[in-house]
């Protein structure tokens, strides 16, 4: 996938973090699509410092 959300630990706990699919770091993560990564990273999830998805997707701070 070309983007994944890390969950949080515990059921029904939130994301905890976006990554570029395929990024060493992502842990228990599902693939989501490029526009539900984006929505993501806009509602406050943290970006991956490795994989940089923010960058990646075009999101300046």
């Amino acid at each position: 996938p070309g983007w994944v959300v890390e969950r949080g630990i515990g059921q029904g706990a939130p994301p905890a973090e976006v990554h570029v699919g395929g990024c060493h770091m992502a842990r228990n993560t599902r693939p989501v699509t490029r526009e539900q990564a984006l929505q993501a990273l806009v509602t406050g999830v943290r970006a991956c410092i490795h994989c940089r998805p923010d960058t990646e997707l075009g999101i300046l701070e």
